[in-house]
């Protein structure tokens, strides 16, 4: 009892003492003058603006790894919700963020094409290029929240990636196509549209297929985005096969070695067991894995068929010994007995694109990158039939411009895939493949003769009217289209001659076709990925009103998902605009 007496004696002092204490500090209160207050109130405001900012950040960050770990979901409702909680940090997430290098990742310096002169280079020539590699890794990168270095956005690629309504070839392997009207990128400019449309064929009349599937199987493809990803792709390959095709399994990792046997391609159980076996593990010798391939390919090889290797690889070859030289040399040489060889890249981090898109090139190939299942089926079920069977090689472009009618010009693109002008009529250099029912589009801007914003001064000494004479047959053709192409079988080239006409050029966007106003965006979008330094007047906005002009039936949701892209870019990065050209540009090099 005096325990708790004593207890409560000292509880009644601390609480008199406390009590003493606050009457003290609300007298000392009242002393504080105006200006002690003003101090104190500013104080408690930067207090809970920094409090408010550091919540942003938090939730900036928790957005960034959510977005990471759901890599692969479905892109089309992954990049939407990306935009949308990007969107509600109300700022750009975290620098280190945007400004993250792509790690080991290897890619080809192609600094863009310029603008030319006509009365010093009238003639424009290149290979086509159906690859789409480059689209489907911008997409990639982007997905990860990451702005593409610029010698990861190869226009045309990116271009390339969508089909055109274009007319259905009749009695050629392919149509072509072309199309004149302002141009959205600079002001009393326009754009020349160059497209192509190859043959269709149908599933049932495609020929057979002997395929070899050279599989990485080391170390560094040992990731889910990887050897899980290449797995469940070739799957899809295999269920679209028949009684006339034949699949052989070659891997490849410290050693090459067969994991199957050409195998009839009705046999799915025995090609899919196969598949699911496969684990990575131990370093790369690509060398080795090709040159077994060869070997089976050779063995199955079908006459009239589809004889084509299937490389599927991140591309880090990372043993020393390999030289890609020699791989070259000996894809090439392997091409010329009818047995090509196509790409598709996988993975992230260590990613050799540079490398891939060469072997493709070499053999004959194409070049894909798969960064998700509906990329695999887009390019091995939906696409296939343009993915194997080649209706024409050796495609090359050439372009004359009249001098009295246009006085610059620039090949938007195909940087890598430019040829010399003697080229075009040399049946020995090797150009492009055009696939069953592809579309290839090319565009060119220009400025003529009697435009006012050239990016070139006049030249002093040279006569006004010597670059302005044309014969009077001439004088409504504002340029002249050469195309030559070799049936697959073939060694010797085709020409194909297209005037096009001064009097077919559209003065006003909106008039054009929908495949001119989609692809003029996708243009553009690449060409502000790579620094926007030949762009003026277009920015993000204009990019995705005009995308959206002419996204048309999109059958598959496809334009659809680049207008996203093109918002989830914007997110990561307000300031990609060309309002001012380059100096605006972000750079990630």
């Amino acid at each position: 009892m005096k325990k708790l007496f004593s207890i409560s004696l000292i509880s009644t002092a601390l609480l008199l003492t406390g009590c003493a204490q606050e009457k003290d500090l609300a007298a000392s209160n009242e002393s504080i003058n105006a200006k002690q207050e003003v101090v104190i109130a500013e104080q408690k405001q930067l207090a809970d603006r920094t409090r408010k900012q550091m919540m942003v950040d938090k939730k900036a960050v928790k957005l960034t790894r959510e977005k990471l770990m759901s890599a692969q979901m479905s892109y089309v409702s992954l990049s939407e919700k990306k935009y949308r909680s990007v969107g509600q940090v109300g700022q750009m997430p975290p620098a280190h963020f945007i400004n993250e290098a792509n790690n080991n990742e290897k890619y080809s310096h192609q600094k863009s094409n310029g603008t030319l002169l006509v009365a010093e280079q009238p003639v424009s020539t290149f290979s086509i290029d159906v690859d789409t590699a480059a689209y489907a890794n911008v997409r990639r990168l982007l997905n990860q929240g990451k702005l593409p270095q610029h010698d990861a956005v190869r226009v045309e690629e990116l271009v390339n990636y969508f089909s055109y309504d274009y007319p259905t070839p009749t009695k050629q392997p392919f149509s072509v196509y072309s199309e004149v009207a302002p141009s959205p990128y600079n002001a009393d400019k326009y754009l020349l549209h160059l497209g192509i449309k190859g043959k269709a064929v149908p599933k049932t009349e495609r020929p057979a297929a002997n395929l070899v599937f050279l599989l990485d199987v080391s170390g560094s493809m040992n990731n889910a985005n990887k050897m899980g990803l290449l797995k469940n792709a070739l799957k899809m390959l295999t269920n679209q096969l028949n009684q006339d095709d034949s699949v052989a399994i070659v891997v490849y990792a410290g050693a090459a070695g067969v994991v199957l046997k050409p195998t009839k391609g009705d046999n799915k159980p025995a090609i899919i067991d196969a598949l699911s076996q496969l684990s990575a593990g131990g370093s790369t010798n690509g060398g080795a894995g090709i040159e077994a391939a060869y070997r089976l390919a050779q063995q199955s090889f079908i006459k009239g068929g589809i004889n084509r290797i299937m490389l599927a690889t991140d591309g880090d070859f990372n043993v020393g010994t390999v030289n890609n030289q020699a791989l070259k040399n000996l894809i090439e040489n392997k091409r010329k007995s009818g047995i090509d060889l196509s790409v598709l890249g996988f993975g992230s981090g260590n990613y050799n694109d540079e490398l891939m898109q060469q072997l493709a090139q070499t053999g004959n190939g194409n070049a894909y990158y798969i960064d998700n299942l509906h990329e695999a089926r887009k390019v091995l079920v939906e696409e296939l039939s343009s993915t194997l069977f080649t209706i024409a090689k050796d495609v090359k472009i050439q372009v004359e411009f009249n001098p009295s009618i246009v006085s610059e010009y620039r090949l938007i693109g195909y940087e890598t895939r430019a040829l010399k002008r003697e080229d075009f009529n040399n049946d020995n250099v090797d150009a492009g493949e055009i696939g069953a029912g592809h579309t290839v589009t090319a565009i060119y801007e220009i400025s003529l003769v009697n435009g006012k914003n050239k990016a070139n001064d006049t030249l002093r000494y040279q006569a006004q009217n010597t670059a302005h004479q044309t014969t009077t047959k001439n004088q409504n053709e504002f340029a002249f289209l050469r195309l030559r192409y070799k049936n697959p079988t073939e060694n010797s080239s085709q020409l194909i001659e297209v005037p096009l006409l001064k009097s077919d050029i559209i003065e006003s966007i909106t008039a054009t076709s929908n495949s001119y106003k989609f692809s003029a965006a996708v243009a553009g979008f690449a060409q502000l990925l790579r620094g926007g330094e030949n762009l003026s007047t277009m920015n993000k906005k204009d990019i995705i009103d005009l995308a959206q002009q002419g996204r048309g039936e999109d059958r598959h949701g496809y334009r659809g998902e680049f207008i996203n892209m093109v918002k989830l870019a914007q997110a990561l990065s307000p300031q990609l605009s060309a309002s001012n050209g380059a100096n605006n540009a972000v750079d990630h090099e």
